[in-house]
């Protein structure tokens, strides 16, 4: 889209007096540009450049940079703290986010979920020392909870009846009952090796989360379509992580014995003579962990030469 725009230029004349002509210029407005929020450091940033660099999108950040333009797609990529990105969102500073569903729902801002990327999946869950015994969240009546999550953990303590102390902490929650400044803890749990470190037991799983595009709402048409080929590439690299591409020798006379192995919700495999007349070679798109389940009885069909290839990208 073009806007005019009249600029002052200052010129000094002959006799030493300054005079201002006003001219128009055009200037292009790149109305599609699009804004993201993401993560500054951390395993989530490590996810979505990742992901970033299987969509097609370079992104070349300097150390200080807060914000960097891409050279070959419509976007811009903000640099932030997670916890702030919804509000970021929700107020139109950035268009769309990359961020943790856990901090989604804390700072409950007015934003769009738009897209779930299984990405930095992790949960969201209480624990208590190992000492003691668990007999359900009414355990936790009349007792203190640290939580950088008060707002989730409000909710589930509201729902089953239970009145707590929280106690809202940023940081090294894991920590607060050795110390004696909680009965337990709320916080993120991924792996479970901090929770045993510190001699806790988790509990009581409250949500699950993974790495989520957020929206902001009222999103210009133009930006829309900038984001929907943003999800749209996003999707073709996910879908390739999960399958592979696999191609294997087998008898003709082998071949429905092979197929009927296959998974029903894959498409007809694609099938190709060989020199040998008596020999042909199946090739198909598995998911990995369906591959692993099967691989016994697809050699036992008479399948050979298994080879397994990943997909760069993969577009339904």
């Amino acid at each position: 889209m073009q806007k005019s725009e009249i600029i002052e230029q200052k010129f000094t004349n002959f006799a030493g007096k300054i005079i201002v002509i006003p001219y128009i210029i055009s200037i292009q407005m790149e109305q599609n540009l699009l804004r993201i929020a993401i993560q500054s450091k951390g395993r989530l940033y490590d996810d979505t450049i990742g992901l970033l660099k299987e969509a097609g999108i370079k992104i070349n950040r300097s150390e200080r940079a807060l914000l960097v333009r891409s050279n070959n797609y419509p976007l811009e990529v903000l640099y932030m703290r997670d916890d702030d990105i919804p509000k970021t969102v929700a107020e139109g500073m950035a268009d769309v986010g990359i961020v943790g569903l856990n901090e989604v729902m804390e700072k409950d801002e007015n934003i769009k979920i738009v897209q779930h990327l299984g990405l930095s999946k992790c949960r969201l869950s209480i624990a208590i020392p190992k000492h003691a015994e668990y007999t359900g969240p009414q355990w936790l009546d009349g007792k203190r909870i640290a939580t950088s999550y008060p707002h989730i953990l409000k909710k589930f303590l509201k729902e089953h009846m239970v009145k707590a102390d929280i106690y809202e902490i940023t940081g090294s929650v894991e920590i607060t009952p050795r110390i004696d400044l909680a009965d337990a803890i709320f916080d993120i749990v991924s792996s479970g090796s901090t929770l045993v470190t510190n001699n806790l037991l988790e509990v009581e799983t409250v949500m699950e989360s993974d790495a989520v595009v957020v929206a902001n709402k009222k999103m210009s048409t133009d930006k829309r379509k900038t984001l929907d080929e943003l999800l749209f590439r996003f999707q073709a690299a996910i879908d390739a992580q999960k399958k592979k591409y696999v191609m294997m020798n087998a008898p003709k006379a082998n071949v429905e014995k092979i197929l009927s192995i296959m998974p029903e919700s894959m498409k007809s495999p694609t099938i190709i003579p060989l020199a040998d007349n008596e020999w042909c070679s199946i090739h198909t798109v598995l998911e990995e962990k369906c591959f692993w389940q099967i691989i016994g009885d697809l050699k036992k069909a008479g399948a050979q030469g298994i080879l397994v290839v990943p997909i760069e990208k993969m577009v339904s």
